[in-house]
């Protein structure tokens, strides 16, 4: 899979260039704060997701006074030429088209085009609160797993409705309130159960290259990463909501269930989160893109496109040298506002300022 040509209209800062990238190596981005090196790798991020890999809304991708954002692509993709043209409305809805047919869904646009991303604010997947966590891990099972992406909304829509109802209960368990409530509760554990089922099987599988990657990334002297999925109902789903329904009712919320499970991240059996490094909070978090990327090339038979935002400001020199040089096979996009560490040579380097 490759990116051999992007043309960027009102996006960002961008008011119309054309970014030519190495088209199986690493790309380096290169530029003061500001000038648009991030913009650009959301651009391409934007073709296999669908949405901002920075979480921005879509209007804040479409350049000031203008209406819409124009995406144009060319990639090759198992030998075959695929064109990809988006359009990001400021209001209302865009649409996005592969070879000019229209694309329904995200999940249809990720099957095409894998995307894996690095950026900054992954910090917070080990710093922060369970939420990140999950996302990273049913980021990966959109992209490993896609059938399961199904488990994921049926999951989130039962919750929804299970939620309005603890709501509009008041805290009172009528007979009413109750019988609906075991409805929800019989379709939750069902639904919730498999979500658990696929996320321990995908956090089994990418174990041992989370652990070679950080290995790879921190020296081979460093202690050993292990992954747990932890779960908020130990007992099992079904005993779970029922001991915890008249906590639920009272507070109008779910609070047990797959949307409330953790991924514990251990160095050498410490608890990441508060016990290591932000040195080695860093690599780790880096350590598990890295593994969701190579487990997606052994899937697809192809790497997917690995956008890599700001990562030497999140490494020292000697981690960065290990990064650039055991990358995965395949096309890269890194940004950098500052030089690159010695002894770091990549495909292209390139000056974002000269697209402006």
């Amino acid at each position: 899979m490759g990116l051999r040509r992007l043309e960027v209209t009102s996006f960002r800062t961008f008011e119309k260039t054309v970014f030519i990238p190495d088209a199986e190596g690493t790309t380096v981005l290169v530029g003061p704060n500001g000038t648009g090196k991030t913009s650009l790798i959301e651009a391409v991020g934007y073709l296999g997701l669908g949405r901002s890999l920075r979480g921005s809304p879509k209007e804040a991708m479409v350049r000031n006074g203008a209406t819409t954002a124009i995406l144009r692509a060319e990639l090759v993709i198992d030998d075959r030429e695929i064109l990809i043209e988006a359009e990001i409305a400021r209001e209302g809805r865009g649409r996005t088209q592969i070879n000019r047919q229209s694309v329904k869904s995200r999940k249809e646009l990720a099957e095409i085009v894998a995307i894996t991303t690095f950026c900054p604010d992954d910090l917070t997947v080990i710093q922060g609160g369970p939420g990140s966590r999950r996302e990273v891990l049913d980021d990966a099972l959109a992209l490993l797993n896609p059938e399961s992406a199904g488990v994921i909304d049926d999951v989130d829509k039962i919750l929804r409705q299970r939620n309005a109802l603890l709501r509009q209960s008041g805290g009172r368990a009528s007979d009413d309130v109750i019988s609906t409530l075991e409805v929800w509760d019989s379709r939750l554990v069902e639904s919730g159960d498999r979500l658990i089922e696929v996320r321990q099987a995908l956090l089994a599988r990418l174990a041992e290259p989370i652990n070679d990657a950080y290995q790879t990334l921190a020296g081979d002297d460093t202690e050993r990463i292990d992954v747990r999925y932890s779960s908020s109902a130990p007992e099992g789903m079904a005993q779970g909501l029922r001991v915890a329904r008249t906590d639920d009712l009272r507070r109008g919320v779910t609070t047990v269930g797959p949307h409330r499970d953790d991924i514990e991240l251990l160095l050498g059996g410490r608890d990441t989160r508060t016990q290591a490094s932000q040195g080695e909070q860093r690599t780790l978090a880096l350590a598990l893109r890295l593994a969701v990327h190579v487990a997606a090339k052994e899937q697809r038979g192809e790497a997917p496109l690995l956008l890599l935002d700001d990562v030497f400001s999140e490494l020292d020199p000697e981690r960065s040298r290990r990064l650039i040089n055991e990358l995965p096979e395949g096309q890269a996009f890194i940004t950098t506002a500052s030089p690159l560490p010695d002894g770091i040579n990549p495909a292209i380097v390139l000056d974002v300022r000269e697209l402006l």
